[in-house]
């Protein structure tokens, strides 16, 4: 295809966001029927902030927000818009297919999913060093980050609390040994440790910046953009806490190129359908799980068990395999709720292990006679 559609003078402004020729394509029924192309920047209460080739626009989405809420349009997509001129408010007519969604499930007792950040190559988790390591969370937070397609990267920030340098780089590897075929960068913005690395990584495509509240990832964001942008306010010091100085997510041209979208502080980090997250997670354990004598081993008391085999001569952490467990079985929960064949699956399982487990205290018995 001819790269003068994503060229044209209409919307070379938009490279700077991450159009390209592919997105060009998409977009290219929505062209012909004279609608404008935009990425959304910013979604509020039913409406949006997009940046298209006239500028910032506002616009309703009335036409875009779904019964589900994994398909209302997010900060990233990329969409389709009412030309100036048409009506007012304009309104988002279509978005484009995404090519990564960073979901979430809820909190609420509907456990819904919720879409943080849409069209992301890189997920920033970042995680201070101003309390002790959260291994759990990170572990969680890699899951839904494979899980979307990004590529993840854990950013270790505020560096400078630990001046040890064998220290830091005991607390990298402990961060490493959970993050397989993840790049794990301590960074501070106070004395510029790991900025290089971060900038060239935010350089190449849309990254999100993703964390608990009071991990730095204003102070981060600022750092990255050059000026202060973004609201910082300092943590607790009795617990590391910070208040949500960003409330909504927001997309950022970098300086140095590429494209941030800064998030407010999660506090749940509930899964979302990731499974596929939490394999690429314990990939260790996965490959262990090849090599046990059954295919469908618990990694319990069964023989032949090469997962418990690895704990048993210490190349496996038990906390590793304990979260690998909790992590499968709440994701297993939230998909049975809207997926019939999974709950017959976990009830047919159930009965199994029961039906086993009587068998086995039948057994008992007989021998005890």
């Amino acid at each position: 295809m001819s790269s003068s559609l994503s060229a044209s003078p209409s919307t070379s402004s938009l490279r700077a966001y991450g159009w390209d020729d592919a997105w060009a394509a998409e977009f290219a029924p929505y062209a012909a029927q004279g609608l404008l192309p935009g990425r959304v920047v910013r979604v509020d209460r039913g409406q949006c902030d997009l940046v298209t080739p006239e500028g910032i626009v506002r616009a309703d989405t009335a036409f875009v927000t779904p019964h589900d809420p994994l398909r209302v349009i997010c900060t990233g997509d990329w969409a389709a818009v009412d030309p100036e001129g048409v009506g007012d408010p304009r309104y988002v007519r279509a978005y484009l297919p995404r090519r990564t969604t960073f979901a979430r499930s809820t909190s609420s007792k509907r456990s819904e999913g919720q879409v943080l950040a849409t069209n992301v190559d890189h997920a920033i988790i970042t995680v201070s060093l101003a309390v002790e390591l959260d291994l759990g969370r990170i572990e969680r937070f890699l899951a839904l980050a494979w899980e979307s397609g990004a590529q993840p990267l854990v950013v270790l920030s505020k560096a400078d609390l630990v001046p040890d340098p064998v220290g830091l780089s005991y607390l990298v590897e402990d961060v490493e040994t959970v993050a397989p075929g993840v790049q794990v960068l301590p960074v501070s913005s106070h004395t510029g440790e790991g900025l290089d690395v971060l900038r060239a990584v935010a350089a190449s495509g849309t990254s999100v910046l993703l964390g608990v509240s009071g991990a730095g990832k204003s102070t981060l964001a600022n750092t990255l953009l050059g000026e202060d942008v973004m609201d910082v306010r300092a943590a607790r010091d009795v617990d590391g806490k910070g208040r949500h100085t960003t409330t909504t997510r927001n997309l950022l041209v970098l300086p140095g190129g590429g494209v941030l979208i800064d998030t407010p502080g999660l506090r749940g980090v509930g899964l979302w359908d990731a499974e596929a997250g939490v394999g690429q997670v314990f990939a260790e354990i996965e490959d262990l799980a090849g090599d046990c004598r059954f295919h469908d081993c618990a990694h319990e008391s069964e023989p032949g068990c090469a997962v418990t085999a690895a704990i048993a001569d210490g190349t496996l952490p038990e906390r590793r395999l304990d979260s690998y467990r909790k992590l499968l079985r709440e994701n297993q929960r939230l998909v049975a709720k809207t997926d019939a064949r999974v709950r017959a699956e976990i009830l047919k399982d159930w009965k199994r292990k029961g039906a086993a487990g009587r068998a086995a205290l039948e057994a008992k018995r007989g021998r005890a006679r």
